[in-house]
């Protein structure tokens, strides 16, 4: 072991040698105020682990400089970083920007001891999320299902799968995409369907009489609010080939949902298809994914209460 004796900086905690005017770190200058201190460093015989954290830590043999962890020489003196720990610098980073994979990054959540922006490193080649039975557990979320979501790696691609989950996996929409007659889709707090025109059952009785009602217009879809168990709740029928979603001025109003914008999303009619559209909703909408959607760096998800962001390394 080799001793060496240094000045704590005031400023930032950082080691300089002794007799340095100024912070090899911040700059800041140094007084005789400043307590030395004392460190032990070995040259040699190091485990692996020691290694890392050491050039995470490096310090000059030669001048006792601390050397920011990939430079391959001192600021200070100008000496060599060993081979050794720059090698160990090169393995200690890489593990954490591995080609091709990718991490889970919670954005918004509700469970205790886990804290926003805490993220889920994605290493293996099947990564459950649930409830109970799953690698990435959110013990507290009711809306998940115990093995809810499985993120999996095909070659350099990840998809996320439903794992016939209760709630379903939505994804947020990026611009303009196709849906189909019973897709469901997030605008702030609110879950929708997108529903069929009934078959008309307008005619009379079999005594040939008429039941009373309120004008029946024509209709190519419909929008319909599923509530809590399932309930079905506003419904809208579109009497254009557009139906709107919003807070304000739009077909399907929520005025006291704060996490909908204005004019927050859009449902169309081109014939026999339909595309939902998001208008630059502050929160984005999301739409129920069918079986397993290929993800891309940038991608939102919601799992049950939990919002999740995609990141993929390059």
């Amino acid at each position: 072991m080799q001793e060496f004796v240094g000045i704590v900086c005031g400023q930032c905690d950082a080691l300089s040698p002794l007799g340095a005017p100024r912070c090899v770190c911040c700059g800041h200058e140094l007084t005789a105020s400043h307590a030395p201190k004392h460190e032990a460093v070995a040259s040699t015989g190091l485990t692996e682990e020691e290694l890392m954290e050491q050039a995470r830590n490096y310090v000059c043999q030669e001048c006792s400089s601390p050397v920011p962890s990939g430079h391959k020489f001192c600021g200070a003196c100008g000496a060599t970083v060993p081979e050794e720990i720059q090698n160990a610098q090169t393995k200690y980073f890489s593990s954490m920007q591995a080609p091709g994979k990718a991490r889970l990054t919670l954005i918004r959540g509700d469970q205790q001891g886990i804290d926003d922006g805490f993220s889920y490193l994605l290493q293996g080649q099947e990564h459950i999320v649930g409830r109970a039975d799953a690698q990435i557990l959110f013990l507290e979320d009711n809306w998940l299902s115990p093995r809810h979501a499985n993120f999996i790696y095909r070659g350099d691609k990840l998809v996320v799968r439903d794992e016939g989950s209760l709630n379903g996996v939505y994804v947020r929409v990026r611009g303009t995409v196709p849906v189909t007659v019973g897709s469901q889709f997030l605008c702030g707090e609110q879950v929708f369907r997108l529903d069929a025109t009934p078959k008309d059952t307008s005619g009379p009785d079999p005594d040939q009489t008429f039941f009373y009602s309120s004008p029946k217009r024509p209709s190519p879809f419909r929008i319909t609010q599923i509530l809590a168990g399932g309930l079905e709740g506003m419904v809208f029928c579109a009497r254009e080939n557009v139906a709107r979603i919003g807070r304000e001025d739009a077909d399907m109003n929520f005025p006291t949902d704060i996490y909908m914008s204005g004019s927050h999303a859009r449902v169309e009619a081109q014939g026999s298809n339909f595309t939902l559209t998001d208008e630059d909703s502050r929160n984005g909408t999301y739409v129920r994914i069918e079986g397993e959607k290929e993800l891309a760096h940038g991608d939102y998800l919601f799992l049950g209460r939990q919002l999740l962001r995609v990141e993929m390394t390059s």
